[in-house]
Parts: C-alpha cells; sequence; structure tokens
C-alpha cells in the first residue's frame, strides 16, 4: 500500500466517524426535544371541586310512581242481543251487588217458559192419576183380582211421568237461565260510571252498557329496580301521595309482589293496596309510593354528580397528595377509583364498596380528569347534595 493510498483511508475513516457522530448527536438531540414536547403537553392543573367522604344514616327506602286502578273493575254488558226495555239505575250511582241494572226485550223467551210451566202442570195431572191407579192396582193384587202384569204396567206409567217431569224441570232451568241473560245486573257493589244505553236502543251482545268500579279500597301497581327487590315484601306499609289530592298522604300496604322480573326494563311489579272510603282517589291517577322498611344504615354518600356510570362500572376521582412543589405549597393529583353504589335517595348515592370515610373526592370537573393529573381545589360551587330536594314554588 503507498503512502498516497494510506493518507486517503485516513481521511476516509475520519470523515466517517464525524458523520456517525454527528447521526449519533442529531438523534440524541430528536429524541431530547420529542421528550420535552411530550413532557410539555402533559394535562396543566385543572381546577375542581371537591368534598371529603363521610359516614351518615340511611333509611332503607323505595320511591316509584304508579296508576291507581280500582280493586274491581267491569264493563258491563248483554250475553244476548235485545231491545232495551227497561233502564234502573242513572249515571255515576252507588249500587249494591245483584241490584237490576237494565232489562233486555224477553218476551218470546217467557212465553216459551210459560209453555214449558203449563206441560209440568199437566204433567202432574198424569203423575197423580197414575200414582192412583197404582196404589189400586196393588190393593187388588192381594186379592189376585188383577195379574201382576197391570201392576207391572202400572209401576212403569209412573216412572216415564216421573221422568218427563225431570226432564222438563231441567228445560225450565234452562229457559230462566236465558231470561237471565237478558237482565244487566252488578256483579258487585262499587260506582257505575256514565250510561251508554238508551230506552228502545238495540244492543248485540258484549256492547257496553256501562262500567262499574269498586272504588274502596283502591289499588295502586308500581315496579321497583332489581337492585331494590329485597327492600319489598307483602304486608308491608307504604306513603301514596298524589296531585289530585294535594297535601294528603294516603296509607297502603303492599298486597302481592310479581314472581318474576321483566326481562325487558329488569323490574319487578308490586301491587299495593290503599283505603279509600271518602272516594277521593279515582282510578288512572298517577301517584308517588314510598316504601320504607328496616332499621337504618350506615353508608358513605356522595352527591350523584361525582360518579361516572359506565359500562364496565362506576368511577369517582378522588384527590392525593403529591408532595410539595418548588415554593412549598402542597401539590395534588387526581387518581381514578372504582365504587359499587346502593340506593339513592334526592341528589345523593349510597357508596357499598370502594371509600371509605374521611377521603377526598371531586364533585365537580371531573370530565377534564385522568389518572396523574394535577388539579387545584375550589369548593367555592358545589353541586346538589340534598338527600330531599324541594321544587322551588314559581
Amino acid at each position: 500500500m503507498t503512502k498516497g493510498t494510506t493518507k486517503r483511508m485516513i481521511i476516509m475513516l475520519i470523515i466517517a466517524a464525524v458523520l456517525i457522530g454527528g447521526l449519533v448527536w442529531f438523534q440524541h438531540f430528536k429524541n431530547t426535544m420529542i421528550a420535552k414536547a411530550i413532557k410539555g403537553m402533559s394535562n396543566p392543573p385543572q381546577t375542581v371541586s371537591t368534598q371529603v367522604t363521610q359516614s351518615s344514616a340511611w333509611q332503607p327506602t323505595v320511591e316509584a310512581l304508579g296508576n291507581l286502578r280500582a280493586s274491581q273493575q267491569a264493563s258491563l254488558s248483554p250475553q244476548v242481543a235485545g231491545i232495551v226495555t227497561a233502564i234502573h239505575f242513572r249515571s255515576g250511582e252507588k249500587v249494591r251487588a245483584g241490584q237490576v241494572l237494565a232489562q233486555l226485550s224477553d218476551a218470546p223467551q217467557r212465553a216459551q217458559l210459560a209453555q214449558l210451566q203449563a206441560q209440568v202442570g199437566q204433567l202432574q195431572a198424569q203423575l197423580d192419576l197414575a200414582q192412583t191407579t197404582l196404589k189400586r192396582d196393588e190393593a187388588q193384587l192381594k186379592v189376585q183380582a188383577i195379574s201382576q202384569a197391570a201392576v207391572d204396567t202400572d209401576r212403569a206409567n209412573v216412572t216415564s211421568v216421573q221422568a218427563q217431569l225431570k226432564a222438563l224441570a231441567e228445560q225450565i232451568n234452562a229457559q230462566k237461565a236465558v231470561l237471565a241473560q237478558a237482565t244487566i245486573t252488578a256483579p258487585f257493589s262499587g260506582v257505575l260510571g256514565i250510561r251508554q244505553i238508551n230506552l228502545g236502543q238495540y244492543l248485540a251482545p258484549g256492547t257496553a252498557a256501562v262500567t262499574l268500579q269498586a272504588l274502596d279500597p283502591m289499588e295502586i301497581d308500581f315496579t321497583v329496580p332489581q337492585n331494590q327487590i329485597d327492600l319489598v315484601h307483602v304486608g308491608m306499609k307504604a306513603q301514596v301521595t298524589t296531585n289530585a289530592v294535594a297535601g294528603k298522604t294516603f296509607e297502603a300496604k303492599v298486597i302481592a309482589v310479581e314472581p318474576q322480573v321483566s326481562t325487558t326494563t329488569r323490574n319487578l311489579t308490586v301491587r299495593a293496596s290503599i283505603p279509600n272510603p271518602k272516594g277521593e282517589l279515582l282510578p288512572g291517577v298517577f301517584a308517588t309510593v314510598r316504601l320504607t322498611d328496616g332499621e337504618p344504615h350506615d353508608y358513605i354518600t356522595l352527591p350523584n354528580a361525582a360518579v361516572a356510570y359506565n359500562p364496565y362500572g362506576a368511577t369517582v376521582f378522588l384527590v392525593k397528595d403529591d408532595g410539595k412543589d418548588a415554593n412549598g405549597k402542597p401539590k395534588y393529583v387526581a387518581e381514578q377509583r372504582f365504587v359499587t353504589t346502593g340506593l339513592t335517595r334526592g341528589d345523593q348515592v349510597a357508596i357499598v364498596s370502594g371509600l371509605k370515610a374521611g377521603e377526598t373526592v371531586v364533585t365537580a370537573g371531573q370530565l377534564k380528569l385522568r389518572n396523574g393529573t394535577p388539579v387545584l381545589i375550589n369548593n367555592s360551587v358545589q353541586p346538589a347534595d340534598s338527600a330531599n330536594p324541594q321544587v322551588p314554588n314559581s
């Protein structure tokens, strides 16, 4: 290798070393700048409102909405077709069970019944004659003045007439049942609705003549979610309120619970009975039901706005101490935590698990937080947190 060749090689090596060194320095410089940029992109401190958790007494309560219904209700109609010949009631009248309300034309049926009853008289006379003949022939048979065959014939005649009378009695009962179908009667005691028929009107079977409602007691049907079904049982007391009777609370009692939960709504249907001696409540009225049972329990409570409900579970953000900053002031960061929620009352929700008393929870501003976000606390504004919120009067 010549001296010139060696010199050129050394120069090339130096140039390659400079290039490689430059690339390494540039890569290091780029990584440093990216790290600074990412650090600069981190969340700035976010202002939030907080609340220190504490335990409070919580009375197990179920509150639901429902519709009032009559304990018994029916739309009264005839079983057979006919012309209305008599109306024995007024709209809105109170009636007793068995009271006749309306009569349809039944002249042909009554005429047929009269014929059947006349036939009964004829057959009864035949029976009397047959029995008399049988007694006379039985007496003559003892002195052998008549044959046994004649007596047997007499007995057969008596039996035949008795069978005809029995069959006729069944026909009469059937005819009376047909007559009864032309009469509209009250199946139970209650209050009638508005009359839907008039004298001389032709009624087809099933055509409504009037409605009948038993208003004392009343009933209310309502639903409760599946996470509250353990708080509802037959026999428990309830309070019912409605703006149809403002300012009054009606005492009720649970009388039935549906034995299955709806697969569509995951709710359980419950029925309660309400005494209504003054008739203040009417079917169809919208009402609120409140059920209270058992002893109070202690729960951690939060404003409902503090909890984020997600498909994967309910979460809250806690404020954690992160030491002090360069000026010696305390630093705080956000920490997300899963919780299990329970019953609600007003603006509050009970926390069954996931929190303990004394922890600081974010109540407002949590939508802009994630784990590790620095936070600044400003509690000048707090979300609604009333156990029994009231609608202000306008």
